[in-house]
């Protein structure tokens, strides 16, 4: 089903027939590209990746956990004033599948506080740990209004197995079309792949002539 790996680096387009209500990839006419990251914020790791964006001058969504924001609510504020996007990716980063509804109804409204604030309303962008969410899941953040974000090319750089050349070859090679939601990590188990791979995606895609956008409810 999944090949050698147990992951789709590129999310098949069967995949997205099957779970039309999950965000794959974003419509636009502009040659723009959606870096997210997930599972920060991390103090070793999270001010590389803000550094970067700025000298490229580029926007990404991240999909934070709610106790990393509650244990580093001042990187939490760079993201935002730096005007980046904001994603809830609950408070304690359950596996879908192996979490009860009341549970997870639990890590995602427990995160809320931590994520949004008044001067940063929630924006309804949901990304579930693992890719992993069950139908009743599903139906409980879409009464809350939360769109859910997957993605189009997985860098796979949580991949202990891999080089962190094969990690950029990954969002290299899956990578091509306008629109892609690329994802990374801004997390100490994936520091040394994301130090060397986000500066060079920045630069190839910049010289090709992409920008890098945040994701917004308003485009999706």
């Amino acid at each position: 089903m999944f090949g050698l790996k147990p992951y789709w680096v590129k999310s098949p387009s069967w995949i997205k027939w099957i779970f039309p209500s999950y965000v794959w990839h974003i419509k636009t006419q502009h040659k723009e590209l959606f870096l997210t990251f997930d599972d920060g914020p991390d103090p070793e790791v999270t001010p590389f990746v803000l550094d970067q964006l700025k000298t490229f001058n580029a926007k990404a969504t991240f999909f934070c956990i709610g106790d990393c924001a509650r244990k580093n609510p001042e990187l939490l504020q760079r993201i935002k004033d730096e005007g980046h996007q904001i994603g809830n990716h609950t408070q304690f980063h359950p596996n879908g599948w192996n979490t009860s509804l009341e549970k997870y109804q639990q890590n995602i409204t427990e995160a809320e506080p931590y994520l949004f604030n008044k001067d940063f309303k929630n924006s309804k962008l949901f990304r579930p740990p693992y890719g992993k969410c069950t139908r009743s899941q599903r139906k409980f953040l879409k009464a809350k209004g939360y769109k859910s974000i997957m993605w189009s090319t997985l860098s796979a750089d949580f991949d202990t197995s891999l080089s962190k050349e094969e990690v950029l070859s990954n969002v290299l090679e899956s990578t091509s079309k306008k629109g892609s939601i690329i994802i990374f990590h801004d997390s100490l188990k994936m520091k040394n792949n994301v130090l060397y791979c986000l500066p060079k995606v920045l630069e190839i895609y910049t010289k090709k002539g992409f920008t890098f956008k945040r994701i917004e409810t308003s485009i999706l």
